[in-house]
């Protein structure tokens, strides 16, 4: 029944089972990541905020376990200790343990918040209430910590405005000609937003493209560190022309380490997961900019961030990778 009626507590909406589905996925992966940063990480501040990550999501899979069961649904393979060497060199620097953790903390925020407001019932509903809890207490101390970071870079500050002011014109035209206002505080955190998200995409495909195993999964991230190095330098470009900061850049923190932590499958998984977010946030960004050549620009990445998802999607159908989510009858 729908949320007018009465219905089995057991039974799972489909925007209920999608939910809980994808994040056993993406769970069992952060498992297998969290195992093997703990397994290279030196720095002792550091080393409780992977701790934390590692037991959030070894908790979530429990719980989903449940879920699922009761509602009589097959719980999905995802990742397993097969997917991850522990033992493999340190691939990654300390700070970039770090950086990871802030991204995708993120991811996991927005994640449990739109999970809970497509949920009925009431105790799968207190589940991501609870899970938005726990992400934002981690986030709260990676950003705290990061801040001692020496490559910490905060979002750009503006002058506060003096009155209220309403603008003139829509500026649409103008912009594509050349007179441009400024950038507003929206368009200053989406662009700054975008290029740290983007960076982080093209720093964690180089350090996938130097371990991939088959040929066809590192000309994948070669070509994602051209994308998504093309377009974190758009945005930067966005940002420097107001003479504001751009964010860190994070391709030195990769080692030059050739022995893969992650098997093939976990890394396209994780390739299509930052793909389909980047997707996401640009959708989002465009309809918070108001200046024609932004809009343009998030364009051009979106078409790029499509390109990337469409080549991953059929990297992971080819090797068996792909698994299906629960279908209507």
């Amino acid at each position: 029944m729908g949320i007018f009626g009465k219905s089995n507590t057991n039974n799972l909406t489909a925007a209920e089972v999608s939910a809980l589905w994808l994040q056993y996925l993406g769970d069992s992966m952060a498992i297998c990541i969290f195992k093997y940063f703990l397994h290279i990480v030196e720095n002792e501040e550091i080393k409780p905020i992977l701790k934390n990550a590692l037991q959030l999501s070894e908790s979530h899979i429990t719980k989903i376990t449940e879920f699922l069961t009761r509602a009589n649904f097959q719980i999905p393979i995802g990742f397993t200790e097969n997917d991850v060497n522990v033992n493999a060199p340190r691939l990654f620097s300390d700070q970039f343990l770090l950086f990871y953790s802030y991204i995708m903390t993120i991811h996991g925020i927005t994640g449990y918040s739109l999970a809970f407001t497509n949920s009925e019932r009431p105790d799968i509903q207190n589940y991501f209430s609870e899970c938005l809890v726990s992400a934002k207490e981690l986030f709260q101390k990676i950003v705290e910590l990061s801040k001692k970071q020496p490559k910490y870079t905060s979002v750009p500050t503006i002058s506060s405005p003096h009155g209220a002011e309403f603008l003139k014109s829509p500026g649409f035209i103008s912009n594509l000609i050349g007179d441009k206002r400024p950038l507003n505080s929206s368009e200053i955190s989406t662009l700054f937003f975008n290029s740290t998200k983007t960076g982080f995409v093209r720093s964690l495909s180089l350090a996938f493209s130097q371990v991939a195993v088959r040929e066809d999964v590192r000309q994948f991230m070669l070509k994602n560190i051209k994308l998504a190095g093309k377009d974190a330098e758009s945005f930067d470009t966005l940002l420097q022309q107001d003479h504001l900061p751009i964010p860190e850049k994070w391709d030195d923190e990769i080692t030059n380490s050739t022995v893969s932590p992650f098997s093939d499958k976990l890394i396209m998984f994780h390739a299509g997961f930052l793909v389909n977010s980047a997707l996401t946030y640009y959708g989002a960004s465009i309809g918070s900019s108001l200046r024609s050549d932004l809009i343009v620009n998030y364009s051009k990445v979106f078409t790029h961030a499509m390109e990337a998802g469409a080549i991953s999607y059929n990297i992971m159908v080819k090797h068996g990778w792909m698994e299906k989510q629960p279908e209507a009858d």
